[in-house]
């Protein structure tokens, strides 16, 4: 058992009383390699804490049109991004290069200059981003952090053969640990898959697997039962455009996941810009359905639609319809069909523009189908109470998640800083 010392480092505690400790700078130093002839084209991205490759021929996203201001990094850097601190505490910042390319010079890269075994201390600077040490160092309006900064942060120090030790055991534990994470999400994969097929069959097919069946004529739709009928969108709905021109209205929403849902610390009256940008809002009623048509060609992922239950305000950004008679269309049953729009991705063939937005304009021209009121009603309730069920055992699953990345930081905090010893 070691005999443990007071570190010195706030956020390390004790550590083992032969270990050395020394500012970053003794350890590393920048890594400034700009890709200035265009040669190296191994592009990399630091991706949930890990450095992964990225296709340099891929049109999507926000790509540059050359990559020589881009810095070539090699095996065993660590790269950092230090950018907005202030307004993301939750991304892991950290992440370990295992092959030579080029990253963003906006990250921060740092290889050794001493005797070191690197992989141990990108576990400790990792521990040093889980207790955010880096959100007390940066400055600036959005908190970034320089590497001159940066290089003043204390690290603690085992023997080198300790560093192997404990880096090997940590490879071993996370990579268990990520392979009980990866299987569990596999299965909330399932589940979300069962959810969307669940959806599109009852709001397409409905409740009867006996009835009678017709071509729709609509393409994503394919058959549906032979006495449904079909409209299109404009006869069925309109689009809601109430601005909230005197700025009473302060309840703001916020599109989430597939839900609308209050908005958080949105204070108007404390904030002039936001005071004046709500005025362009749109006021919404329980009722109104809530589609995102932005960024249809980059976007892909993205839950689309949702049904307001609140009344309050939402961006203009976003298109709002409702129904122009609820006898006519049930707004439950209609978010779930639109749902299963979303999910075969038929608002993906509506956009127009360079970035594909969708609007009413474009959008109101598609049918719709329309079962009797009666059976939206009764697919919208057996919807809710299927989804719910799915939900619950998907949430559960999060919840195993969650627990097993706390034991992960846990483990990577103890064994770093000498609280448990490698046997």
């Amino acid at each position: 058992m070691n005999i443990m010392k007071d570190s010195g480092i706030e956020w390390i505690g004790e550590c083992p009383e032969y270990w050395d400790k020394h500012p970053l700078y003794y350890y590393f130093e920048e890594r400034k390699n700009k890709n200035i002839l265009g040669r190296e084209t191994n592009l990399l991205s630091l991706s949930y804490g890990k450095v992964i490759r990225k296709d340099i021929n891929s049109n999507g996203g926000l790509l540059p049109d050359n990559y020589n201001g881009y810095n070539i990094i090699e095996k065993d850097d660590i790269v950092l991004r230090f950018t907005d601190l202030q307004n993301d505490k939750r991304s892991l910042r950290t992440g370990l290069v295992t092959e030579k390319g080029i990253i963003t010079s906006a990250y921060v890269t740092i290889k050794s200059k001493k005797q070191i075994h690197v992989p141990y201390f990108h576990y400790l600077l990792h521990s040093y981003d889980v207790a955010k040490v880096f959100y007390n160092m940066g400055n600036g309006v959005r908190q970034g952090l320089n590497f001159g900064e940066f290089s003043k942060l204390m690290l603690v120090e085992p023997p080198i053969d300790d560093q192997r030790r404990i880096a090997e055991f940590l490879d071993k534990k996370c990579e268990e640990v990520d392979g009980l994470i990866a299987d569990i999400q596999t299965q909330i994969d399932t589940l979300e898959q069962y959810k969307r097929s669940t959806i599109t069959e009852a709001v397409t097919k409905g409740l009867n697997p006996t009835a009678e069946m017709k071509d729709s004529n609509i393409q994503w739709v394919g058959k549906i039962p032979a006495h449904w009928g079909s409209l299109p969108i404009y006869v069925l709905f309109e689009e809601v455009t109430k601005k909230n021109i005197f700025g009473k209205e302060k309840q703001a929403l916020q599109f989430r996941y597939g839900t609308t849902v209050p908005k958080e610390n949105f204070e108007a009256d404390d904030d002039l810009y936001v005071a004046k940008t709500i005025l362009n809002y749109n006021i919404v009623e329980p009722g109104v359905i809530m589609l995102n048509g932005l960024n249809l060609n980059f976007d892909f992922v993205t839950q689309r639609v949702a049904l307001v239950r609140d009344k309050g305000i939402i961006t203009s950004a976003y298109m709002a319809i409702k129904s122009k008679n609820f006898n006519a269309m049930n707004p439950e049953y209609s978010t779930y069909l639109l749902k299963s729009y979303d999910i075969c991705k038929a608002f993906h063939n509506m956009g127009g523009g360079v970035r594909k937005i969708l609007n009413f304009e474009e959008l109101k021209r598609n049918y719709i189908i329309v079962p009797p009121i009666d059976e939206q009603k009764s697919i919208a309730e057996y919807l809710d109470k299927k989804c719910a069920k799915i939900d619950a055992c998907i949430e559960e699953k999060k919840q195993q998640i969650s627990v097993l990345e706390t034991y992960k930081k846990s483990i990577i905090f103890e064994y770093v800083t000498g609280k448990k010893e490698v046997m």
